[in-house]
């Protein structure tokens, strides 16, 4: 089971899921370990993270739709200021 999904959402996809009302989370240029303990989606508003676990490492960019799954526990690498709008499911 992948515990990271990362896709591209249209506009209308974004609208319709109001995500645009989700709150904001924003991380400066740091390297700092994770563990999600609920399923989370976000849609990456600006910057870049690499996103490292065991099965490999995951770049996410501005624009990205990603869904990260409970129990997941990994390093997050911001590469450049992310901004991010977030929904703990």
């Amino acid at each position: 089971m992948n515990k990271i999904s990362i896709t591209k959402l249209s506009k209308e996809e974004i609208k319709e899921r109001k995500i645009d009302q989700w709150p904001i989370w924003e991380k400066e240029i740091s390297r700092f370990d994770w563990e999600y303990t609920t399923d989370e989606e976000c849609l990456i508003i600006e910057g870049e993270v690499a996103v490292e676990m065991p099965e490999g490492i995951f770049n996410i960019k501005a624009g990205d739709f990603v869904t990260f799954k409970s129990g997941l526990k990994c390093i997050w690498n911001v590469k450049s200021k992310i901004r991010k709008y977030y929904n703990f499911k």
